[in-house]
C-alpha cells in the first residue's frame, strides 16, 4: 500500500513539474512575469492531482472495507470489487478466496446440524412406536381381567416389539461403528463368489418361506475387503430385494468385473422402485413403502444405509436403478485387489 501512495506521489510531481514546464512555455509567449505566476501555480496543480489520486485509492479500500464489513454482519454473498490499483486487487481478491472458503465451511455445518437433527427424529419416531405398543400391551395386563389367550397375545407383541427396539439398536451401533472407524476393517482378499454363496446359503430358509428363488452366478476378481461386512452387503441387498418380489419371485446375485473392477449386481424381478424413492433409497431411516415395509417384516430403513455405508469404507460404490419391463437392479462397484 506504502509503494502504492509513493508511485502516485512521484506521479503528482512528475505531471507537477510537466505542467510547469508546459506552462512556462506557454508564458514565454506572453509577458516576463507570467513564468513567476507559473512556477507559483505548479504545486498547487500537483496538490490537487495527489489529491484525486489519493481519493480514488481511498475510494477503493472504503468499497473493499464495506464488503468485509457486509460478510462479517451476515451477508455470506458480500465480495469485494476486485478492480483499482494492483495492490488492492490483491487484498480483494483474497478476501473474496476467504469469504468462498468460509461460505462453503458454514454450508456443511449447517448440512451437518441438519442431518443430525434429522436422525435424532427418525430415531424418535422408531423408538416412540414399539414402546407405545409395549407400554399398551403391559398396560392392558396389569389391569387384570385378560383371558389366557389375550394374555398370550399382549406378551407375544411386548416380545415382538422389544426384538424391534433391539434391531434397531443394534443396526444403529453397526452404522455408527462403520462409519466411524474405517481403519478397523479386518482386510483381506475376498472371493465374492464365494461371499456370496454363503450369504445365500444363511438366507436361504427366510428365502424358501417367502417363497423366492435366489440364484447366484458368475465370477468376479477378488477384492480387498472385510468379508464379514462383504457377506453383509450381499445379504442385506438379497434379504429386501426377496421381501419386494414376493412370492413367485426372483431374486438373482451376478458377479463380474469392469475396468478392472469386481461388479456385485442383484437383480429381481419385482414391481421396481419408485422413481421419486431412488435418490433417497440409502439414506437412514427410509423406507420406499413404509407400511408395507412395517406389514411384510421389514425393518426400520437402516439396511440400505448399512450398505452404503460398508461398500464406502471399501472404497467403493452403489447404484439403484429400475430395469426396463419389470424388477430392479443394485450395483456395487468395489476395486479389485492387487495382484
Amino acid at each position: 500500500m506504502r509503494g502504492t501512495l509513493r508511485q502516485q506521489i512521484r506521479m503528482a510531481i512528475g505531471l507537477t513539474a510537466l505542467i510547469a514546464a508546459a506552462l512556462a512555455g506557454l508564458a514565454a509567449g506572453f509577458r516576463p512575469g507570467a513564468e513567476i505566476a507559473v512556477i507559483m501555480l505548479s504545486p498547487v496543480v500537483g496538490w490537487f492531482i495527489g489529491q484525486l489520486l489519493a481519493r480514488r485509492m481511498t475510494a477503493h479500500l472504503e468499497r473493499l472495507a464495506s464488503s468485509a464489513a457486509s460478510f462479517a454482519s451476515g451477508n455470506r454473498s458480500s465480495r469485494a470489487d476486485t478492480g483499482g490499483p494492483r495492490e488492492v486487487r490483491l487484498i480483494a481478491e483474497a478476501f473474496n478466496r476467504m469469504a468462498d472458503e468460509v461460505s462453503t465451511a458454514l454450508s456443511q455445518v449447517r448440512a451437518e446440524e441438519n442431518r443430525k437433527t434429522q436422525f435424532v427424529s427418525d430415531v424418535s419416531h422408531e423408538l416412540r412406536t414399539p414402546l407405545t405398543a409395549i407400554r399398551g400391551a403391559a398396560e392392558t395386563l396389569l389391569d387384570g381381567g385378560v383371558s389366557p389367550d389375550d394374555q398370550e397375545r399382549f406378551l407375544s407383541t411386548i416380545a415382538l416389539e422389544a426384538e424391534r427396539l433391539t434391531r434397531l439398536a443394534n443396526d444403529l451401533l453397526q452404522l455408527q461403528r462403520i462409519e466411524g472407524a474405517t481403519g478397523e476393517l479386518a482386510l483381506r482378499q475376498v472371493d465374492l463368489r464365494l461371499a456370496a454363496e454363503r450369504a445365500a446359503a444363511m438366507l436361504e430358509p427366510l428365502i424358501e418361506d417367502r417363497g423366492v428363488t435366489l440364484a447366484v452366478r458368475g465370477e468376479a476378481p477378488k477384492v480387498l475387503g472385510d468379508v464379514d461386512r462383504l457377506q453383509q452387503v450381499v445379504a442385506n441387498l438379497v434379504d429386501n430385494a426377496s421381501r419386494i418380489v414376493g412370492e413367485g419371485g426372483c431374486v438373482t446375485v451376478e458377479l463380474s468385473s469392469v475396468e478392472g473392477d469386481a461388479l456385485l449386481t442383484v437383480l429381481d424381478n419385482g414391481p421396481g422402485v419408485p422413481a421419486e424413492d431412488l435418490p433417497r433409497l440409502f439414506d437412514r431411516f427410509y423406507r420406499a413403502d413404509s407400511s408395507r415395509a412395517r406389514t411384510s417384516g421389514g425393518g426400520a430403513g437402516l439396511g440400505l444405509a448399512i450398505v452404503r455405508a460398508i461398500v464406502s469404507a471399501h472404497g467403493g460404490t452403489i447404484h439403484a436403478e429400475n430395469l426396463e419391463g419389470r424388477g430392479s437392479r443394485f450395483t456395487v462397484r468395489l476395486p479389485a485387489a492387487p495382484q
